[in-house]
């Protein structure tokens, strides 16, 4: 059964390396038959969540900006791919920014089928704690299950991640959707 899969990339960089892997995952996810939308949060206008709780009463943020059509569209999918890159042990700005504004609708996100993806200079322990918040996220959507993460570890020059196993791992991963 075709799946629609939603991939965010929070990836700063255009055709940078945990870009890639979100291009990775898409081709092996189509071969499979899915629906695939990828989002580059860098292309998108989202800002910061204020606190305000005025979507606790609506349910719509009070910000008129890029996130509401990407919750839509986070709310429609099946599955779930959040992909960055670490900065200093975490995940970029980004990707933060648009987690906390899933605040008004995070709980309409049940039952996804959730991928991480990461991408760092350093090895998989210092990517550890970004894998933590990514999945302190999830944790908090009904239902949810991570499937896979996937650690692109060691690259730091845009494309160097396709010499690595993650490269491969993103694809088989997008495959088995």
């Amino acid at each position: 059964m075709s799946k629609k899969v939603l991939i965010i990339s929070g990836s700063p960089r255009k055709n940078g390396n945990s870009d890639i892997l979100c291009g990775q995952f898409e081709k092996g996810a189509r071969e499979a038959g899915n629906t695939v939308e990828k989002v580059n949060l860098r292309e998108l206008k989202i800002g910061y969540c204020k606190a305000c709780y005025g979507c606790r009463g609506t349910g719509a943020c009070v910000q008129k900006d890029d996130m509401e059509s990407l919750l839509e569209k986070m709310v429609a999918a099946d599955v779930l791919v959040l992909a960055t890159p670490v900065y200093f042990y975490s995940m970029d700005g980004q990707m933060k920014t648009m987690i906390d504004r899933t605040l008004s609708r995070y709980t309409e996100m049940r039952d996804k089928d959730v991928y991480l993806i990461a991408t760092a200079a350093a090895g998989r322990r210092a990517m550890a704690r970004t894998m933590d918040a990514l999945k302190g996220f999830t944790d908090c959507l009904p239902g949810a299950k991570v499937r896979r993460e996937i650690y692109g570890e060691g690259v730091y020059q845009r494309g160097e991640v396709e010499s690595t196993p993650a490269y491969r791992e993103a694809y088989e991963a997008g495959k088995a959707v």
